[in-house]
């Protein structure tokens, strides 16, 4: 029998596989168990920890996670995870809680971060997974110091948050009007330079028809609005290009109704810009979904039987609808036909509380300042 090499019990993992394997292998690996992985040795943390490789992992791992986040209370926040036969959850501590108020508002969130809005005047970017988070001051838009209960959604017609890939730099866009000057402002928040920038960008006219809407969804380089009342479905998106710094508009589905309760949103399905709204005669929600952006011919209708309002979230790795009824416990998963797969009813789920759909990531903000953890 042959006898083992006795420097085989000194081997490590890296004596047996090359590194180009081992780098290979992680970015396969689904991001929660990413973070636990990085205590097995300090390569694998400095590995997993490197700006590039968690980029890497949040374009080409096959296991991107999609979740729908939302505070319950100013202390606790959930994070629950949809897919097609399982679903889970899990509490998060929201960040900045030395001491009081804590006070939270979501807005919304791109690629793995959080944008929170924070009593009083205050926004916090933050990520979940790794803890990291930045607060910046956005007092000088509240029109008077005298209203401390003014929210961004208050102060501003427009605003968003989304990621400028030709400059590696996350914005936050908010449209707001003076009280005093009766004039429109466009300001742009640059995470990267820790400061707010005034644009020049015609903002669109009356801009006061997107205050119900005023929260912005991340696309393609671009937020997206749609107006409270749609009276023509032609110019009913508005989006703004984070790299052109400029406004355009996208026609919706001519098949739209025309009626004066008619309230549309929009959701992103799958890596496509939808728009949805609830149907009093059929009893259904129409789900249109652009499947080729910008390519008018390209909507395709999709209806859910509800009697009430029904907000899709995301789509499953089969592609099947997840979302939520209003005042209803729990999530749905339909298919295409509108036919119920299935209803997760021991989740948490909060009625009145804003919420957004995330996607886990390592990703850092970039910066030209050293920024601390908070």
């Amino acid at each position: 029998m042959e006898k083992k090499d006795q420097n085989d019990k000194s081997k490590s993992i890296h004596d047996i596989l090359p590194l180009e394997l081992i780098h290979g292998i992680l970015l396969r690996v689904p991001i929660r168990h990413l973070a636990r992985l990085r205590c097995v040795s300090k390569f694998w943390c400095s590995l997993i920890s490197d700006p590039d490789f968690a980029e890497l992992h949040f374009h080409h791992s096959p296991a991107a996670t999609n979740a729908c986040f939302f505070m319950e209370n100013p202390t606790m926040a959930y994070l629950v995870y949809l897919d097609d036969n399982d679903a889970s959850q899990k509490e998060v501590c929201p960040p900045c809680q030395k001491k009081p108020p804590y006070d939270f508002e979501v807005l919304g969130s791109c690629r793995g971060f959080i944008l929170l809005d924070r009593h009083p005047h205050f926004l916090v970017v933050w990520n979940p997974l790794t803890g990291f988070s930045k607060r910046i001051s956005y007092s000088h838009i509240v029109p008077s110091r005298k209203y401390l209960d003014f929210r961004l959604t208050d102060c501003t017609h427009l605003h968003g948050f989304g990621y400028d890939a030709s400059q590696d730099d996350y914005l936050v866009v908010a449209a707001w009007g003076d009280s005093e000057s009766q004039e429109d402002h466009l300001e742009c928040l640059s995470l990267k330079t820790n400061s707010w920038i005034n644009l020049d960008a015609a903002l669109p006219n009356p801009l006061g028809i997107y205050h119900g809407r005023s929260r912005g969804l991340f696309l393609n380089g671009a937020i997206h609005w749609v107006s409270s009342i749609l009276k023509d479905y032609r110019d009913a998106i508005l989006i703004f290009d984070l790299k052109e710094r400029t406004f355009s508009m996208i026609s919706a589905p001519e098949q739209l109704p025309t009626s004066a309760y008619f309230y549309p949103s929009l959701a992103i399905l799958g890596g496509c810009l939808a728009l949805y709204y609830h149907n009093n005669d059929s009893y259904k929600t129409h789900i249109w979904v652009m499947k080729e952006y910008k390519v008018q011919c390209s909507w395709t209708l999709y209806q859910i039987p509800s009697s009430g309002g029904f907000q899709p979230l995301c789509l499953s790795s089969n592609r099947y609808i997840i979302g939520r009824f209003y005042q209803v416990t729990g999530y749905f998963m339909y298919n295409a036909s509108g036919d119920l797969l299935m209803n997760f009813k021991n989740l948490c789920c909060s009625f009145d509380a804003t919420e957004t759909v995330y996607t886990e990531s390592l990703l850092r903000l970039p910066s030209n300042i050293k920024d601390k953890d908070n």
